[in-house]
C-alpha cells in the first residue's frame, strides 16, 4: 500500500489500482510492502503515476528520515518564517517562501518521528 498527498487530497493505493497520474504536495509518502514496517520518504513535490502493478514517483527531491539534518532543517524553517514575515515588502517571493517553509516543516516532522 502507498499513502501519498496529491493536490486534491490524500491517496491510498493498493495493488491493481486503476491507473492514473497526479501532482503531489510537499508531504510524506508512506509505503507498506508485504505487511512489513512502513517506509517513509519526504517528497518535495512532483508527480505520482499509478500503474496496475506499481507506483512511480517523479519528485523534485526526496529524502529518507535518516538523511535529514535536523539543525539544517531548523535553520531553513527560521529563514522561511522570516521571509514570510517580510512578505509585505515587494521583494519577497511569497509562494517560494511558503514552499521552503513546507519543506522544512516536513523534514523536521519526519526527523522527530524517526527519533521518537
Amino acid at each position: 500500500m502507498v499513502l501519498a498527498k496529491g493536490i486534491e487530497g490524500e491517496l491510498g493505493i493498493l495493488p491493481n489500482h486503476i491507473p492514473f497520474v497526479t501532482p503531489l504536495r510537499i508531504a510524506a509518502v508512506r509505503a507498506k510492502v508485504d505487511g512489513q514496517k512502513d517506509h517513509v520518504i519526504a517528497v518535495h513535490g512532483g508527480f505520482m503515476e499509478v500503474r496496475k502493478d506499481k507506483v512511480v514517483i517523479l519528485a523534485e527531491s526526496a529524502e529518507l528520515p535518516e538523511e535529514i539534518d535536523f539543525d539544517r532543517a531548523a535553520r531553513a524553517r527560521e529563514r522561511a518564517e522570516a521571509r514570510l514575515r517580510e512578505a509585505r515588502g515587494e521583494k519577497v517571493d511569497f509562494a517560494r517562501a511558503q514552499k521552503a517553509l513546507a519543506r522544512a516543516m516536513l523534514r523536521l516532522d519526519l526527523k522527530n518521528q524517526n527519533n521518537g
